[in-house]
């Protein structure tokens, strides 16, 4: 159990740039203690832990969750689409599946001439990637179209509604918050 909270304490401070110095400074722990617990050499008292996950921005929990049941690459192969009942977009779930992922990656296909959804409004943010085609974005009335190759982000708070006004398929990447699937 050391040995993994060790890891991911190493595997933290440097995806965070940050030197044993650094995070010295901003725990108040000696350089040699860090070492050792990075090295799995020291035991490592609760009161630490919490300096350390502060300190990387990460809560306590994060080191002990186990990240072997998870599913991090997500093939073609794997990729089915699948339709929701209401719509007559098509979807194709991207993300992979792992505890509190925040991201939500899917590829939408909107028929010629649908709209997709309704204008509607829901907590987070939406990135959309247009790869095929022209959507009609309307944010709160006013209107933005997004060609094959221009993206739009924009909060989700905002009332927002998609349309597709082509006479061929229009195919979207959105990545969103909050997880929808």
């Amino acid at each position: 159990m050391i040995d993994k909270i060790s890891e991911k304490i190493r595997n933290l401070r440097k995806e965070q740039n940050l030197t044993l110095k650094d995070l010295s400074e901003k725990t108040g722990l000696s350089v040699s203690f860090l070492s050792q617990v990075e090295r799995g050499s020291s035991s490592l008292a609760i009161t630490s832990l919490k300096k350390i996950a502060d300190a990387l921005n990460v809560p306590m929990s994060y080191f002990f969750k186990n990240f072997d049941n998870h599913k991090f690459l997500v093939k073609s192969s794997e990729q089915k689409p699948f339709k929701i009942e209401g719509s007559n977009s098509e979807f194709i779930r991207l993300s992979g599946n792992f505890p509190d992922r925040i991201l939500e990656a899917i590829i939408v296909t909107i028929p010629p001439g649908e709209k997709h959804g309704h204008k509607f409004n829901h907590p987070g943010e939406e990135f959309i990637y247009v790869l095929e085609g022209l959507l009609l974005v309307n944010l709160d009335g006013k209107d933005y179209i997004v060609k094959a190759g221009d993206s739009i982000h924009y909060p989700s708070e905002i009332t927002h509604l998609w349309i597709n006004p082509l006479e061929k398929n229009t195919k979207i990447l959105s990545i969103l918050t909050p997880v929808i699937f």
